[in-house]
C-alpha cells in the first residue's frame, strides 16, 4: 500500500497527469472516464477495503471476460491444447452489465486552469460518441487532416509556419466514448488564449472543405504504412487483438478499417466537422507556477517485511521442475547476415534485404556532430523549415505526403542521421526528391528568426521540466561537471548571430564529409547501387570528419552531493560512480550482476527497497555499459522517493552499494533469465544493422551476446561477489539529488558528503 502512495506522490508531481485529469473531468462528467482516475483520490487509496479489492477481482477476472492474446514463432495448434489444459479449468460467472452514463451536452466552452512548475501548455478537446459508431472512423480522418507529422493543416499552418511550439493532434477513442484532444506550446510572449483560437482556425478550415482533395487517399496510404511498420514487430500485432477485445468489436469490423473510411468522402468530413466542432470543448490552460492545491501523502510509520530468500514454495518448485524444449539462440553474423559493398567514392553501404514487406529505410550516417560544430543542431532544426528553388516549404512536405515518403535529419554530440523511409515503389522518387533538398534548400530569413527565437523559449522550458533538469542536465553533471557535450551549446548571442547562408552551407555539405550508407528494404543489390550511384550527390573527393571537442568523464574521488530545487512532493536521486573504461571480458558477470542486483521486479534493489521497505514507487541499479570504447563503465542508481524519506532511501542504497546480499535462489533464477532471454531473442530486420552500428562503436566486430551466453551457465555466485567487490563496494560516489530543498533533510544529505547546492545554471550551462 505505501507503495502505491508513492506512485500517487509520482502522479502529483506531473503536470501532464493534473491537464489530463482537469480535461477529463470537464468532458466526462458523469463517466468514470472523468469522475475517477486509476489510482483514485488519496482518501480512497489511504482506507482500502481488501475486501472489496477481493470481491472486485473475483467478479471480473473471469474466463468469459478474459481474452488470450498471441503473437510469434510457436506452433498455433500446441498452442491451444495447453491454453484449453491450463485455462479450462477456469469456472464461468455471469459478469455485470455495465451501462454507461449518458452525458449531458457542452453547450459553451469550459475552461480549467492548472498550475505547476512546468512549461505553460494548452490542451483542448471535443467529446464523440464511442468505438462502435460511423463517427470513430470520420474522427480518425479529420484527426489525419489536421495533423499526420507532415502535410496536415497543423503541420503546414501552424508548426511549419512557426505560430506556435509543437502544435499537436490526437484522437482517443475509447468503448463509450471518444475525444480529440489538440495541444500546443506559446512561443515567447504568446497569450495561452491565442493557441486556442490557432487550433480552433484550423478545425475551421475543415468545416469550409479548405483542404485539399488528394489528401484524402494519400491519408489512407499513410494509415496503411503506419500499420505495416507496427506489424513487423509481435507487439503491434497483439495489441490488434487486445483492442479489438477490449473495444468489443468484432475482428471483421478491426481489419475492415482501411476499407470504411476509403469511402468517406470529403462531404462526409464536411458534415461532420460541422456537426461535431462548435462551443462544445473543454480547454485546460497549463500555468507555470505553485500549485497551492495539491496535496501530498505524508510517510506512515512503515514495519519492515523480512524478505526470504532462502526457503522455496511447492508452487515454485513445481514450476522450476516442469520441462520444457529448449530453444537455441540465433547470433547476428554480421559478415553473412549483412551485405558490405561500395558505391561511387568508395562510399561504404550496409544492406540487408526486406523479404517481408514493401518498405525501405535509408540512412546515411556521419561520425560527426555537435562535439565537432555546435552549429549542427541549428543547422538541422533550420533544415524543416526549407523548401528548394522548385517546391516551397509548404510544397515540398505535400510532396514528400503524396508519395508515401518521409525524411528525418538528426544529431547527437557525436553523430548525424539523415534518415528516409516509405513505399519501395517510390523509393527512386522520394531519394531523388530528399537529395535535391539537401544540395537546393533555400534561405528563408523570418523561419531562421523564429527557429532562433523558439530554441531559446525551449531551452527555458526545458529548465522547468524535472524530466530535463534531472536525466539530461544533472545527469551530464555528474559524469563531466560544468563542461560537457550537453552543455556545449551556442550562446544566445552566437544564436542571434546566425545567418541563413551560414546554416545552409552546413546543410550542402552533409554529403561532402566522409560516411556511410544503411539500407534495408526490398531493392536488390544491383539496383540499389544503381540508384544510389545516379541519386546520391557527393563531391569527387569526401571531406575527412573535423577533430571533436573533448570531454572528460570525471571519477568521483570523494563523495559529493549536488541538490537542485524544485517544487515536487517526491525527491528523485542517481548516484554515479565512474569505473573502468569498456571492458568486453566481463560482459557475462556484468550482465548477469545486473539482472541479479537491480535490473527487475525480483532483483536485490527492487525487492529490498521497494517490497520490503516501501522507500519508493521506483528504483534500479545497474552496472552501465558505455556506448563508445573510449569511454567509462559507472555504477548507476537511482531512487524516487517522498522527501520525508531521503534518510531511509539514501542509507538503503548505499547500504546495498556497500554489502550484497546473497541468495542462491535468486542468483539462480538471474541465470536463467539471461540465458533464456538470449535463447528467445531475435534480431532481425533493420535492427540488424543497427546492431552492428553498436558493436562497431564498442570495437567489436562479432555479436556479444554469444560471449555472454557461453560464459554464463559456468558462472557461480561467487563471481557475482568479486564483480560486486571489485567494481561496486565501497567506491565514491557522485550524488544528484532533485526536490524541494525546504522539504529535504540538510542535516541528513551533509552525512553522504560534501553538499553543493546547484542552480538551474549551473547544470544547464546557460
Amino acid at each position: 500500500l505505501e507503495v502505491v502512495y508513492e506512485e500517487e506522490n509520482r502522479s502529483l508531481d506531473c503536470d501532464y497527469n493534473k491537464v489530463m485529469e482537469a480535461l477529463n473531468a470537464g468532458l466526462f462528467q458523469k463517466h468514470p472516464y472523468g469522475t475517477q482516475t486509476t489510482l483514485g483520490s488519496i482518501e480512497h487509496i489511504k482506507n482500502p477495503s481488501m475486501k472489496k479489492v477481493i470481491e472486485y477481482c473475483n467478479t471480473y477476472y473471469v474466463p468469459n471476460n478474459m481474452a488470450i492474446c498471441l503473437s510469434g514463432d510457436f506452433n498455433p495448434d500446441k498452442a491451444i491444447q495447453l491454453i484449453d489444459k491450463k485455462f479450462g479449468k477456469l469456472t464461468a460467472k455471469p459478469v455485470p452489465a455495465f451501462s454507461p452514463p449518458v452525458e449531458d451536452p457542452i453547450t459553451e466552452p469550459i475552461i480549467k486552469n492548472v498550475w505547476g512548475p512546468d512549461a505553460e501548455i494548452v490542451r483542448m478537446a471535443f467529446r464523440f460518441p464511442g468505438v462502435s459508431s460511423k463517427d470513430a472512423d470520420l474522427l480518425t480522418m479529420v484527426d489525419m487532416i489536421l495533423m499526420n507529422g507532415a502535410a496536415g493543416l497543423i503541420d503546414l499552418n501552424l508548426n511549419q509556419k512557426q505560430k506556435i511550439i509543437e502544435g499537436h493532434s490526437y484522437p482517443r477513442i475509447m468503448k463509450d466514448y471518444s475525444m480529440h484532444v489538440l495541444s500546443g506550446r506559446p512561443k515567447e510572449g504568446q497569450d495561452m488564449e491565442e493557441i486556442t483560437k490557432l487550433l480552433h482556425s484550423q478545425i475551421e478550415l475543415v468545416k469550409k472543405g479548405e483542404f485539399p482533395d488528394w489528401i484524402l487517399p494519400a491519408i489512407i496510404n499513410d494509415l496503411k504504412l503506419y500499420k505495416i511498420k507496427g506489424y513487423e514487430k509481435n507487439w503491434p500485432r497483439v495489441y490488434g487483438f487486445i483492442k479489438a477485445f477490449t473495444m468489443d468489436i468484432s475482428w471483421e469490423n478491426y481489419v475492415d478499417n482501411f476499407d470504411r473510411l476509403s469511402k468517406i468522402t470529403k462531404e462526409d468530413i464536411v458534415d461532420f466537422a460541422n456537426k461535431y466542432y462548435r462551443d462544445n470543448y473543454v480547454v485546460v490552460y497549463k500555468h507555470t507556477g505553485e500549485d497551492k492545491n495539491v496535496k501530498k501523502i505524508i510517510k506512515p510509520q512503515i514495519t519492515k517485511l523480512d524478505i526470504n530468500r532462502t526457503d522455496q514454495s511447492d508452487f515454485f518448485k513445481n514450476i522450476s521442475a516442469m520441462k520444457v524444449e529448449d530453444i537455441q539462440p540465433v547470433f547476428i553474423d554480421y559478415t553473412n547476415d549483412i551485405d558490405q559493398f561500395t558505391i561511387k567514392n568508395d562510399i561504404p553501404v550496409y544492406y540487408k534485404k526486406n523479404t517481408e514487406n514493401d518498405l525501405f529505410r535509408l540512412y546515411y550516417i556521419l561520425d560527426m556532430g555537435t562535439d565537432n560544430n555546435n552549429k549542427i543542431g541549428a543547422a538541422l532544426d533550420y533544415l524543416r523549415y526549407l523548401g528548394t528553388s522548385e517546391y516551397s516549404p509548404k510544397e515540398l512536405k505535400q510532396e514528400f505526403y503524396k508519395i508515401g515518403c518521409s525524411f528525418s535529419v538528426r544529431n547527437s554530440s557525436d553523430q548525424v542521421y539523415v534518415s528516409l523511409s516509405g513505399l519501395i515503389e517510390n523509393f527512386e522518387a522520394g531519394l531523388e526528391l530528399f537529395e535535391c533538398l539537401l544540395v537546393d534548400a533555400q534561405p528563408n530569413p523570418a523561419a531562421l528568426d523564429n527557429l532562433v527565437k523558439d530554441i531559446i523559449k525551449i531551452r527555458a522550458d526545458n529548465k522547468l521540466s524535472k524530466q530535463s533538469i534531472l536525466w539530461d542536465a544533472m545527469y551530464n553533471y555528474g559524469v563531466y561537471g560544468a563542461k560537457s557535450p550537453y552543455t556545449n551549446l551556442l550562446t544566445g548571442g552566437e544564436l542571434n548571430d546566425l545567418i541563413p547562408e551560414e546554416l545552409i552551407d552546413i546543410i550542402n555539405k552533409i554529403n561532402s564529409y566522409e560516411h556511410r550508407i544503411l539500407y534495408y528494404g526490398p531493392t536488390d543489390k544491383k539496383a540499389l547501387i544503381f540508384t544510389l550511384n545516379k541519386h546520391h550527390n557527393v563531391p569527387e573527393k569526401l571531406n575527412p570528419i573535423p577533430e571533436p571537442q573533448e570531454f572528460t568523464q570525471l571519477p568521483a574521488k570523494s563523495n559529493n552531493v549536488y541538490v537542485v530545487d524544485y517544487d515536487m512532493k517526491q525527491v528523485e536521486i542517481i548516484m554515479l560512480s565512474k569505473s573502468e573504461s569498456f571492458n568486453k571480458n566481463n560482459a557475462a558477470t556484468r550482465k548477469l550482476f545486473n539482472e541479479y542486483y537491480g535490473k527487475n521486479m525480483s532483483s536485490v534493489v527492487f525487492q529490498e527497497l521497494r517490497e520490503a521497505k516501501a522507500l519508493a514507487y521506483a528504483v534500479y541499479a545497474a552496472y552501465r555499459t558505455p556506448a563508445k570504447k573510449e569511454d567509462a563503465h559507472y555504477v548507476f542508481s537511482y531512487i524516487g522517493a517522498q522527501a520525508d524519506k531521503l534518510p531511509e532511501a539514501m542509507d538503503g542504497m548505499l547500504n546495498l552499494l556497500t554489502n550484497m546480499p546473497e541468495s542462491k535462489v535468486l542468483f539462480s533464477l538471474s541465470k536463467e533469465a539471461v540465458i533464456k532471454k538470449i535463447q528467445t531473442e531475435r534480431i532481425t530486420k533493420s535492427d540488424v544493422l543497427f546492431n552492428y552500428e553498436k558493436a562497431k562503436k564498442l570495437g567489436l566486430d562479432y555479436d556479444i551476446r554469444k560471449d555472454i551466453y557461453d560464459k554464463a551457465p559456468n558462472l557461480k555466485i561467487e563471481d557475482i561477489k568479486t564483480f560486486f567487490n571489485k567494481y561496486i563496494k565501497d567506491k565514491k560516489y557522485t550524488i544528484l539529488v532533485l526536490g524541494d530543498i525546504k522539504e529535504m533533510n540538510a542535516k541528513a544529505l551533509s552525512k553522504y558528503g560534501k553538499v553543493k547546492y546547484l542552480t538551474l545554471e549551473d547544470v544547464f550551462g546557460y
